[in-house]
């Protein structure tokens, strides 16, 4: 895959996620590569293959493989990415060009779980605020999930399959994935289909953790390509998730789905000014139910909620040569409807109990311009504008449950003095990027930048009105939350070379190579939006508020070659993030994290071992502003953990292979510091990982 290095970006290096890519398909069974930009390399440097990366693993978890991102865990599906301590709609996350939002007011589903693993070849993380192109906000990062068929030659056969199965032992879980493609050097026609059957899993302490669920996913891909330099693709996708236990959560899911439909086009067209043009179109449709009852005994009150978010957009981008540099211009829209209701089903009748979503209709129209500019051949500018009109509003805050349930109108002026939570609100967003890169001997590249991103709130930030007869069960939204603004200082330094003598077994062998990378960032945020408590005295619900913020950390990470077979490496991440207005940690902020791996690949078999390492998360919000305990976001100062893992590949031939290993080695009883909020009670609840598993996965290729 080509990366846009020479456009936008500062550096690219390749990070292998597990994978087993073969002559004959061109395309793995799984998430095949990772980029991550924003550093020269990504922060996990070592290279891996689909050995490390067991049956049924939830993409959200794949990501979590990386160092610098982490994770929080509801249950078993779902899991949510975090980036230099930014998360949720602090990241931008397209699913093969298309925004996907979840449907959960309570991000059960956020839209790494509506990309399945075995459907996408790569994903790219970009760290930060290192191009404009995929919209406005993203302050964390951007994460690109896409899909790589490669054109068919006429010369070389029409066909290309790939079938593989596996079974984790803890958990129960078994997976199938499949991938067909025909065609021919002007058009194809793929199809991708992926199931996954999961059971409770049990933590290192023997505990069952419930986080059950089964997920069934399937895309159609028809593409013309007329020539290497064209193609057009048009895309329907369908996932479908049932049975979703969440011990992290107040409710289950019994069901989840997405459905979506791309047309994308791109041409390099290679004139004298045009050089390239990229046309995308989306719709995405997402409808989920969570409940109390149906998956888990309920004695008491019933509660269910249906919501649904759907998302239409589309891009233009091109690429046009001019004196001064190549430059990057381009245009996009973006709509997303949501709405979600709660009601009580305690009784012969359903009754509305809350409008958590008064449907809300977000929509975003943006436009960039990026220039890449030579300074001379050891110093390069990139920089570059972007422009956002958002606009929000909600439809149905006026509407009054019955009894003593307030409508979201009067919950807003409870909390807030604002009674006409509809009013529709235009944010004008400004952003832009400014980065300088100097290259020095060999191999070396420093790098300095400046970025400012500006993020609106989203719909629940703003509109969610969670009633509660117990004021602090409520959680409301702000409609008079003011846009977040980050401005962004980041220093780098790749560098790399030729190992000494002594250290490499083939002395003068030209593979044996280190390379290593390390970056500081600081983010200053005004009207940073954090999710808090009301400070009245017996009130105590949970409410949103802008306040100003500072978040700093770095990365490093070191690779060693030691020969052609064997190869290490070693990394570290850390963030730290202050509420500034009120002098106190932000809350679910994860600890200093590491990694270490060593890897033996001979031309049939691969044998490695990974270890994966946080320290004590001492800096916690366990206290609201109240003084009450335990009613922070934190549940506890989490313990450190170390947990180690072993994979094994052995490829029979070019058509079949065996992979197997074993996660959580020594049966490590954890849990990762992130979690999430509960919707409908104010107690958080941290989730313990997966204990020791074994597994196993079979790859047949044609």
């Amino acid at each position: 895959m080509q990366t846009p290095m020479n456009m936008t970006l500062l550096a690219t290096a390749v990070l292998l996620l597990p994978h087993q890519t073969n002559a004959a398909t061109e395309t793995p069974d799984t998430l095949e590569t990772v980029n991550v930009y924003g550093q020269a390399i990504p922060p996990a440097t070592s290279t891996l293959t689909n050995n490390a990366l067991a049956p049924g693993v939830d993409t959200g978890d794949a990501l979590r493989k990386l160092l610098g991102v982490s994770g929080s865990r509801m249950g078993g599906h779902g899991i949510d990415p975090t980036i230099r301590g930014l998360s949720q709609t602090q990241l931008n996350v397209l699913l093969d060009g298309a925004y996907v939002q979840g449907g959960c007011p309570n991000r059960m589903d956020p839209p790494t779980a509506y990309a399945a693993a075995g459907a996408f070849e790569s994903v790219t993380v970009l760290r930060g605020t290192q191009t404009l192109e995929y919209g406005g906000g993203g302050p964390g990062g951007t994460i690109l999930f896409e899909r790589i068929t490669e054109r068919f030659d006429d010369n070389a056969g029409n066909v290309r399959a790939s079938l593989n199965t596996g079974y984790q032992s803890n958990g129960d879980i078994h997976d199938t994935n499949a991938d067909f493609a025909v065609g021919n050097s002007t058009a194809f026609i793929r199809a991708i289909a992926a199931q996954t059957d999961a059971g409770n899993y049990d933590d290192g302490a023997g505990n069952a953790v419930r986080a059950g669920y089964q997920e069934q996913s399937g895309s159609l891909i028809l593409g013309y390509t007329p020539s290497d330099d064209t193609r057009i693709e048009l895309s329907f996708d369908r996932s479908q998730t049932d049975d979703t236990l969440y011990p992290g959560a107040g409710m289950d899911s019994p069901e989840s789905s997405n459905t979506t439909l791309r047309l994308k086009a791109v041409s390099d067209v290679a004139g004298p000014v045009l050089q390239r043009i990229k046309f995308e179109l989306y719709q995405s449709e997402v409808d989920h139910v969570m409940d109390n009852y149906s998956l888990r005994p309920n004695r008491g009150m019933k509660m269910r909620a249906p919501s649904s978010s759907d998302t239409t957009g589309g891009r233009l981008v091109a690429e046009l040569l001019s004196p001064i540099g190549l430059w990057k211009v381009g245009a996009d829209v973006q709509n997303n409807a949501r709405e979600a209701f709660r009601f009580n089903d305690t009784g012969p009748q359903s009754v509305l109990n809350s409008v958590l979503w008064p449907e809300v209709d977000i929509d975003q129209t943006g436009i960039f311009a990026e220039l890449a500019h030579t300074i001379d051949p050891r110093n390069r500018l990139i920089a570059g504008l972007r422009y956002d009109r958002v606009e929000s509003s909600a439809a149905s805050t006026d509407q009054d449950p019955p009894g003593m349930m307030l409508s979201p109108d009067a919950l807003y002026a409870t909390y807030y003095g604002d009674a006409d939570g509809g009013e529709k609100r235009t944010d004008h967003n400004i952003g832009g990027l400014l980065r300088i890169e100097h290259t020095f001997g060999n191999d070396s590249t420093l790098y300095a930048g400046l970025a400012r991103s500006v993020r609106t709130p989203d719909a629940t930030e703003r509109y969610i009105a969670s009633n509660s007869m117990m004021p602090s069960g409520r959680w409301v939204g702000n409609p008079t939350l003011a846009p977040e603004t980050h401005h962004q200082v980041e220093l780098g330094l790749l560098t790399s070379g030729k190992l000494p003598a002594i250290f490499s077994s083939e002395t003068g062998a030209s593979s044996d190579r280190w390379s290593a990378d390390a970056s500081l960032y600081y983010n200053q945020v005004s009207d940073y939006v954090v999710r808090d408590r009301f400070i009245a005295a017996g009130n105590n619900a949970s409410i949103y508020r802008n306040v100003d913020a500072m978040l700093f950390g770095g990365e490093a990470s070191l690779r060693w070659q030691w020969d052609k077979r064997w190869q290490s490496a070693i990394g570290a991440a850390y963030v730290r993030a202050e509420n500034t207005t009120d002098d106190r940690a932000i809350a679910q902020i994860p600890p200093l994290e590491g990694f270490a791996s060593l890897e033996y690949a001979a031309q049939a078999f691969v044998l490695g071992a990974d270890i994966r390492m946080a320290a004590q998360q001492h800096r916690v919000d366990l206290d609201s502003s109240t003084g009450i305990a335990g009613q922070g976001l934190d549940v506890q100062e989490t313990p450190s953990w170390l947990v180690a893992n072993l994979y094994a590949t052995y490829s029979f031939n070019a058509q079949l292979s065996l992979r197997a290993g074993v996660d959580n080695l020594f049966d490590e009883n954890y849990a990762q510091h992130l979690n999430r909020g509960n919707a409908f009670d104010p107690t958080q609840i941290q989730v313990n990982e997966p204990g020791r598993s074994l597994w196993m996965r079979v790859q047949f290729t044609l």
